[in-house]
């Protein structure tokens, strides 16, 4: 999927797209684990890394906490962001998700990313 050349925010440079991933995907941060799944879905987009949303039932949602942090995104909407909090310690803004964004990213709707340089991401067959 990519913007349309008739969307008002468009970027002729700019794709993304979107990919099922069937592998097996686990986070980690130190030996706890937050996510484990088959059913991610992998973004790519022009100039970022990668990433894998997981849906959110193969997430440990009780280790996250939101955060007032929000950021916007002229292609996918606006990013909620939230803390994984582990032995009374956060992990700032390590996970986001989209709860609604723009319509051609509708796949990733609710689902979280995580900021792999701060967790450990494994992705197996």
């Amino acid at each position: 999927m990519t913007a349309s050349p008739n969307d008002p925010n468009h970027d002729p440079k700019g794709r993304i797209s979107l990919h099922s991933h069937d592998r097996q995907v686990q986070v980690r941060a130190g030996d706890v684990l937050l996510a484990d799944t088959r059913n991610a879905i992998e973004l790519r987009e022009t100039g970022y890394p990668p990433r894998l949303y997981l849906p959110r039932e193969d997430v440990a949602m009780e280790r996250l906490e939101r955060t007032d942090t929000v950021t916007h995104c002229p292609f996918k909407g606006d990013a909620s962001y939230f803390a994984v909090v582990l032995n009374g310690e956060s992990l700032r803004d390590v996970a986001w998700s989209y709860e609604t964004p723009f319509e051609a990213m509708a796949a990733i709707a609710g689902r979280l990313a995580f900021d792999t340089e701060r967790v450990e991401q494994r992705v197996r067959d």
